[in-house]
């Protein structure tokens, strides 16, 4: 199975990859990840990616598209994949479907995982990540054992820049202009499946679940 997951910053749609990956054997992909990686690879693709990333500015979307397609083209993705944080415009998704019939297939779903504005906010004010093994913990939902430190490795807990509270509004308004219209776009092809976000992770999975049987 070919799948998409889209929605807000903290809405959990990387966690439920995650869980989706365990289940359904096939890998997840997060563009984060990848252009991490793409940073140390030495490939002229990951070198371009880092020159960007270095300099603070977005990654070119050729040169996403370029990583993504690689990464497609691995022996792991041959039975699918759960790609998350791609694509994030509508030219990326339309690049994405080209790929795709190049290969001879297509999507198969777009899970959209929606979540209130409030509850969102609370979610990503509280959010901490361990500088170690990049493990994520909440201050209120999800607290480590021992203060600021990480319940599997012991490092250092942070709250990313990008999760203050001046700079939330600025992500969510920003996430709504680019992907309202990826929405829109996989709505008439009748690929998008909305789940609500809200609940236990294993509620949300369940309805992922539901929706993609």
């Amino acid at each position: 199975m070919r799948v998409v997951m889209l929605g807000p910053p903290g809405a959990g749609k990387g966690t439920q990859a995650r869980l989706l990956q365990e289940v359904m054997g096939i890998p997840q992909i997060s563009t984060g990840d990848m252009l991490r990686a793409a940073q140390h690879n030495g490939s002229s693709l990951g070198a371009t990616a880092r020159r960007y990333m270095e300099a603070g500015q977005l990654v070119p979307d050729e040169v996403v598209i370029g990583l993504v397609e690689q990464r497609l083209a691995a022996a792991d993705c041959t039975r699918g994949f759960i790609l998350d944080g791609f694509p994030r415009t509508v030219a990326q998704a339309r690049e994405l479907d080209r790929l795709l019939a190049a290969r001879g297939s297509g999507l198969d779903a777009v899970v959209a995982v929606e979540v209130p504005h409030e509850e969102l906010i609370r979610r990503l004010s509280g959010r901490l990540v361990c500088r170690g093994c990049g493990a994520m913990y909440h201050a209120a939902s999800n607290p480590p054992e021992q203060a600021a430190r990480c319940d599997r490795c012991a490092g250092e807990l942070y709250q990313r820049e990008d999760d203050r509270p001046d700079q939330i509004a600025v992500r969510l308004a920003l996430h709504a202009r680019e992907v309202a219209p990826v929405e829109d776009f996989y709505r008439a092809s009748g690929l998008l499946h909305p789940v609500a976000g809200t609940g236990t992770q294993d509620d949300v999975f369940e309805r992922i679940r539901a929706s993609l049987s």
